[in-house]
């Protein structure tokens, strides 16, 4: 290998790079705590890739695995791409009929009983309501080369529509190659692991239950499905009337003439009580803080911010914390989703409790099964979600790969239990293990693992955005500018 060596770092030609992370079945030697890769053009347009000389631990490059990816949404597709960059052999597993996973609009949707969920009942994926934007606007919403910044599908606002990223996934998929690999309305009902193989159980309307036995599985299939309710809201389970989340909202007409308490203060939660209050008779948002004083919100006669909820009354009155009470048609529960996989059946390995996933290292790999098993999108609170979810894909990749190495099982689980420690010594609830809370430490320590970063372009436009969201929570994407 042509390389200089200076000072305490090799520095690599293109051509030599690529012969020390794409040969196999050879031994390679990258750092123990990852190598933090500097890639760049040069002035003669070749690659610098600095590796740090303490090698110690080897990377064994590894033959073509047979994968299997549950969802094809964005994280199923994202890994899907990179998965076959390393020519792994892939199969994505859709239990619809069309990608796009959470970016799919069905008006479909599921009973309204939210409270007294049927396990076995028929479950609609998607919990898109018909007038829904994006959160972000078009430079944060797409991937490092395939951005809605540079694509149009007729809707060229700067927060566009669901149809707009919905086309942009399809054609992500198409351009890449990656429908050919997806088998659509294949339902995984089973996820064992036994003899160092995953055997997954999927199931179709044609043929019925069938088995198949894959080196690797990353799950993909998403967290907007399976509703959080709030049930610890005094008196709420006894409550008579109607309560619905809004994982089964699409138009504001069934709310007409009713009043409405909304229970959420996040994007979802103000969007849809807007568009409530174009026909219902009050909408009275509360929020899930006891430090907000009841105000009518700005440019609406129906409808009012209030604190918490004290208290309900199996006769319709609810009783708020900051004193007043008012007599509801409806709860429309806007308070997120609980992550949920009943197909895995290796809980002694990797459990959900209280919304946390783990135990995970870095939210993505089981320690006892890493590389083998991962998981790609339990993230949130990010502005760069998306290209959170693509480092997370390629970082997959390249560990299924042999290309990077991870810690040992042992320093792993001590990586997450250190985690678990700040996060209690900070009061953070463990239902809030996954939230990234909008800062961008750990999608820069991905980046790093992969030999990339992230464009600090993306990251003002991130700060930008959140800044706008502070003062103008109702009309954010009205007032925002690049």
């Amino acid at each position: 290998m042509h390389c200089n060596v200076l000072s305490d770092s090799y520095y690599c030609t293109e051509k030599s790079r690529k012969n020390l992370l794409m040969a196999r079945h050879e031994t390679y030697f990258v750092p123990s705590t990852q190598s933090n890769l500097a890639i760049g053009p040069t002035k003669t347009s070749s690659f610098t890739c600095t590796i740090p000389l303490n090698l110690r631990r080897p990377v064994i490059m590894t033959d073509s695995l047979n994968v299997a990816v549950i969802g094809a949404g964005t994280s199923g597709l994202l890994t899907a791409r990179e998965l076959l960059r390393q020519n792994h052999r892939v199969t994505v597993f859709e239990k619809s009929d069309r990608l796009g996973g959470t970016w799919v609009y069905e008006p479909r949707f599921e009973a309204d009983d939210v409270l007294h969920l049927d396990p076995n009942r028929s479950i609609v994926h998607s919990s898109l309501y018909s007038s829904l934007r994006t959160n972000l606007p078009r430079p944060l919403m797409g991937f490092s080369e395939y951005s809605l910044e540079d694509k149009s599908y007729g809707d060229p606002r700067m927060f566009p529509g669901h149809e707009e990223v919905r086309k942009l996934l399809q054609d992500f998929a198409n351009e890449f190659g990656i429908t050919e690999v997806i088998r659509f309305n294949s339902e995984v009902v089973r996820v064992d692991y036994t003899d160092g193989q995953f055997v997954v159980e999927c199931r179709t309307t044609e043929v019925g239950s069938a088995e198949e036995v894959f080196d690797a599985v990353v799950i993909c299939n998403g967290h907007h499905t399976e509703p959080r309710v709030a049930d610890d809201v005094p008196g709420i389970k006894e409550w008579p009337r109607k309560q619905v989340h809004s994982h089964t909202y699409r138009v504001p007409e069934p709310y007409r003439d009713q009043v409405v308490v909304v229970i959420g203060n996040g994007p979802s939660a103000h969007d849809i009580s807007r568009e409530i209050a174009t026909v219902a008779k009050e909408v009275h948002l509360s929020s899930r803080s006891s430090n907000v004083n009841v105000s009518r919100m700005d440019g609406y006669k129906n409808m009012w911010q209030h604190s918490t909820i004290n208290r309900v009354y199996d006769d319709g009155m609810v009783e708020f914390q900051d004193g007043h009470s008012i007599e509801a048609d409806i709860f429309l529960h806007c308070t997120g989703y609980k992550f949920h996989f009943p197909f895995l059946r290796i809980n002694d390995i990797v459990h959900v409790d209280d919304n946390c996933v783990g135990p995970l290292y870095k939210h993505v790999f089981p320690p006892q099964l890493a590389p083998r098993l991962a998981f790609v999108g339990l993230t949130y609170n990010q502005g760069l979600l998306l290209r959170t979810f693509e480092l997370q894909s390629k970082w997959v990749a390249l560990a299924l790969s042999g290309k990077i190495s991870l810690p040992s099982e042992d320093k792993m689980l001590a990586d997450v239990h250190k985690h678990y420690r700040e996060m209690e010594k900070n009061g953070i609830p463990k239902r809030d293990t996954h939230s990234l809370g909008f800062k961008f430490e750990y999608v820069d320590w991905l980046a790093d693992q992969v030999g990339l970063r992230i464009d600090d372009r993306l990251k003002e436009i991130c700060r930008n955005l959140f800044e706008q969201w502070g003062f103008h929570p109702n009309d954010f994407r009205d007032v925002f500018q690049l």
